[in-house]
């Protein structure tokens, strides 16, 4: 049976509105596309611009580049970001949206990222909007 992840009823471009299923987070990093991207293939060492926006499995935003209506840039595929992101966006195309379904040990482990509200057994989802590549 696949995971069931949350249902999102945004399209590429817009604040991401989720709805979270009535079920725990599932186990493992998942990865799914929206909307496929008909733009250059994201390869690992390139610059990204991408907007996202990230939420606690069942409910808190955490950061989101929508609300701050500006995309991010970084490295992708290289070990500067989380590793959800790295496994997860290498090798799709610009002009994607993606949810991606990351586990504590993908995101930030055990530690998590408390100054962001960000615990260390807490599933992280994200809709990512691939932008651009350099």
């Amino acid at each position: 049976m696949p995971a069931q992840l949350p249902e999102v009823s945004s399209s590429f471009g817009e604040i991401p509105e989720i709805t979270f299923p009535d079920t725990p987070a599932p186990k493992g990093l998942h990865i799914k596309v929206l909307e496929k991207g008909t733009g250059p293939t994201v390869t690992a060492g390139r610059e990204l611009q991408a907007n996202y926006h990230g939420m606690i499995w069942g409910g808190n935003v955490f950061d989101s580049s929508f609300q701050r209506g500006t995309p991010a840039t970084f490295p992708i595929g290289v070990g500067a970001v989380i590793a959800g992101w790295d496994q997860g966006i290498v090798g799709k195309n610009v002009g994607s949206r993606l949810l991606i379904s990351i586990p504590p040990e993908k995101g930030y482990g055990p530690n998590g990222q408390p100054a962001a509200g960000i615990g260390g057994t807490d599933t992280l989802v994200f809709v990512v909007d691939l932008v651009g590549v350099r």
